[in-house]
């Protein structure tokens, strides 16, 4: 069943009706299944010991029961190491930002210091200063200094104007921004990993399981085959062709459960967890419907509705891809990049603008001898008192300005050059996806004939066989056709999810990743 995606007048999208925000914004009641599928992990992958340790613990005992993909996003979204690293990243710049107001507040400075004269300073001045009478030549010394000397300053400044820390601050939300949709950009690749790897895993068990009914159906022939060999209606090369087909199959098997495996190991690397993990994906590829959304297993249900995109006629194509660029990450990302570079080019351009800023200080000095007396007395010390307004006018300071003003213009312009050529190939590869869904859906669809034609060939050859009414050849071919038509549809199932799912990322509309939860959760139940 296709859930269809709009955007709201804000430019946000909507899901079945629900604006998306902030993944983190959002409080989402968990189902049960995804709690306890929490639980498992939190036990899991959470003992006691070293970071190191705790992802290297043993594995959930997650096999007894398959799980949805549903849960399984929900609990990567918590563990992916790519998105927390993404949320760390928004951390930084949020602090950043922060930094950047510090410049508008005022700065308060407190200084102090003590000073013990071991052998204070002396100095020499004429004896004339203080006996006219001296001769010319004669020098009293003099010490200048007591043995304590005590000194407090406290300085204050509060910037006026000052047009760079204005930008400054606008510069550094600008990169908060972009960094908050870096951390949706790369949430939503994190969660299409995620379903390509659970559809990985589903086309191994697939092929695991079809391979398996293959090696039941070709041993039943066989020892139906002996049989008859054996009474004297069948030739020795029949069973001859049946073993062969039989040693056949089995490195076969082997190698389908070492592909499903090797899915299960990155499924459970996204999750942060033991590449060793042992579960199951719930859900069959063989058995979806892709015709009727109703007609499928709860679990082929929640694999459908994880496909946030509509099929579009050619009609709709066009519009579909000029409403994706407002959705999309990277343009949204290139577009946030160009505004900060044009921040960044006012703060050097500001720089020619004046400053103005207010001060105050005050002083207090103390000297006296002896012993150390904590500034003194009233009649050792004095203090100082100072307010004033100081203007910099930036006169000359060679050519340096100027060429980073070039510098930060060209920047804007390279800025500029990407956004429009991402945009161009954004709308290639949007029309190129839609082709490879349309396609693969159609290859689908007439895979499933094709299957049950071979499983009712199947049934007539083999039923001719042990009639005495068909070869062994036949009955070998038919089990051949009928193994490769179930696994072409499971491929061409995984093909059409698959591409759906990369459709999803280039539209930037990848579901449960900043949608309300809350609507989600009630959306499922009504379905």
């Amino acid at each position: 069943m296709d859930t269809y995606m709009d955007t709201n007048s804000d430019g946000i999208s909507t899901r079945g009706g629900h604006s998306q925000g902030p993944r983190r914004a959002l409080p989402a009641p968990v189902p049960r299944v995804t709690m306890s599928l929490v639980a498992a992990l939190a036990c899991a992958s959470f003992p006691t010991g070293s970071a190191g340790a705790q992802e290297s613990a043993a594995p959930p005992e997650l096999g007894e029961t398959p799980v949805l993909l549903s849960a399984l996003v929900r609990v990567a979204l918590e563990r992916n190491r790519d998105v927390l690293d993404a949320e760390y990243q928004v951390a930084v710049a949020g602090e950043q930002v922060a930094e950047a107001w510090s410049n508008v507040y005022p700065t308060v400075d407190l200084s102090s210091s003590f000073t013990r004269n071991v052998a204070p300073q002396v100095s020499f001045l004429p004896a004339q200063i203080f006996n006219p009478n001296a001769n010319e030549g004669d020098f009293i010394p003099v010490q200048f200094g007591a043995d304590n000397i005590w000194n407090l300053s406290l300085n204050a400044e509060q910037k006026l104007f000052d047009p760079r820390v204005f930008v400054g601050v606008g510069a550094a939300a600008s990169f908060e921004r972009v960094q908050r949709e870096a951390l949706r950009g790369r949430t939503q690749q994190a969660v299409t990993r995620i379903r390509m790897a659970f559809y990985e895993l589903l086309l191994g068990q697939e092929e695991v399981r079809l391979t398996e009914n293959s090696l039941k159906r070709v041993r039943q022939s066989l020892n139906e085959t002996r049989a008859m060999q054996e009474a004297g209606l069948s030739p020795v090369y029949d069973v001859l062709r049946l073993e062969v087909e039989l040693a056949n199959l089995e490195p076969n098997l082997r190698r389908a459960r070492n592909r499903m495996k090797s899915a299960r190991r990155e499924l459970a690397v996204e999750l942060a967890l033991d590449p060793e993990a042992r579960f199951e994906a719930a859900g069959s590829l063989a058995h979806i419907d892709l015709e009727s959304f109703d007609a499928n297993s709860p679990a082929n249900r929640d694999i459908l509705d994880f496909n946030g995109v509509p099929d579009m006629d050619e009609a709709e194509v066009a519009e579909f891809v000029r409403r994706s660029a407002a959705d999309r990450s990277d343009l949204r990302q290139l577009e946030m990049t160009r505004d900060l570079r044009h921040a960044e080019l006012r703060i050097e351009q500001v720089e020619y603008l004046p400053k103005v800023f207010a001060f105050g200080t005050y002083g207090l000095a103390a000297q006296q001898n002896g012993a150390p007396d904590f500034f003194g007395s009233s009649a050792q010390r004095g203090s100082s008192k100072q307010v004033g307004l100081r203007v910099t006018i930036p006169v000359f300071s060679g050519f340096g300005r100027d060429a980073r003003i070039d510098q930060k213009r060209a920047a804007l312009r390279q800025a500029e050059a990407e956004t429009r050529l991402a945009a161009d190939q954004a709308e290639v590869q949007l029309r190129n996806l839609v082709d490879e869904v349309h396609e693969a859906h159609a290859r689908a669809t007439g895979q499933r004939l094709a299957v049950a034609h071979a499983h009712r060939g199947y049934e007539i050859a083999s039923a001719q066989y042990r009639e005495g009414l068909g070869s062994q050849l036949e009955l070998t071919d038919a089990e051949v056709a009928l193994r490769q038509s179930e696994f072409n549809y499971a491929q061409a199932v995984y093909d059409y999810l698959a591409a759906r799912a990369r459709l999803d990322e280039a539209a930037g509309r990848v579901p449960m990743v900043g949608i309300d939860w809350d609507g989600a959760s009630e959306e499922g139940s009504e379905r």
